[in-house]
């Protein structure tokens, strides 16, 4: 029965039409491709940062073990994993909004960055990295996802708020002390290429 109240001129529900669209579209691409890892980091690196070329390093060394690499399609991390895969001729995907393949919602973004990868990992960068990082620690840890190394490259960067959620959430037990498991902190490419495999083969 159709609802009286439900008014197709309304701009919110057109609004709730778009984001449909934005899954659908977002789920079609995505189910294409199998072994994918998702790499997240600062749109702001340029070519020549030590984490630009970890991320280029590591997407190349993917590439050629047949993964598909996903990003969020920006500069910075992204363009460095986009552009490593590129460079040995595997396939990647880059997840952006209102570029390549268009998101006009940062949420349909981050659910297509988050679906079914083998692999998270995470370069230096602001609160939009940290934003996705703990959301898919969360994921996992309340088994809304399946478990899958979740990766961080470059302890300098990353160390610090390792050590405050040690010191604040575990101690102050506003997280359990196996919660701390759920991610890994290395500090180079293959590093992080080692525990992605290992997983796969595990």
């Amino acid at each position: 029965m159709s609802n009286p109240n439900f008014d197709f001129k309304n701009p919110i529900v057109w609004r709730i039409f778009r984001i449909m669209a934005e899954f659908v579209e977002g789920f079609e691409l995505i189910t294409n491709y199998h072994k994918t890892v998702s790499i997240f980091g600062s749109t702001r690196l340029k070519e020549g940062d030590p984490s630009y070329e970890e991320a280029r390093s590591l997407a190349q060394m993917l590439g050629k073990n047949g993964f598909t690499v996903v990003t969020g399609g920006a500069s910075g991390i992204m363009e460095a994993a986009n552009r490593g895969a590129s460079e040995v001729n595997a396939e990647s995907i880059g997840l952006n909004i209102k570029l390549p393949h268009n998101f006009h919602y940062f949420f349909t973004r981050k659910v297509m960055l988050a679906f079914a990868a083998e692999a998270y990992v995470f370069f230096p960068g602001g609160f939009g990295t940290l934003d996705e990082l703990t959301e898919l620690i969360t994921l996992i840890q309340t088994k809304k996802i399946k478990p899958v190394p979740i990766i961080m490259v470059g302890g300098k960067h990353w160390q610090p708020l390792l050590d405050w959620i040690n010191t604040t959430l575990k101690t102050g037990k506003y997280i359990d002390a196996d919660d701390t498991k759920l991610y890994r902190l290395v500090n180079s490419a293959e590093e992080a290429y080692d525990i992605i495999l290992n997983s796969i083969k595990g």
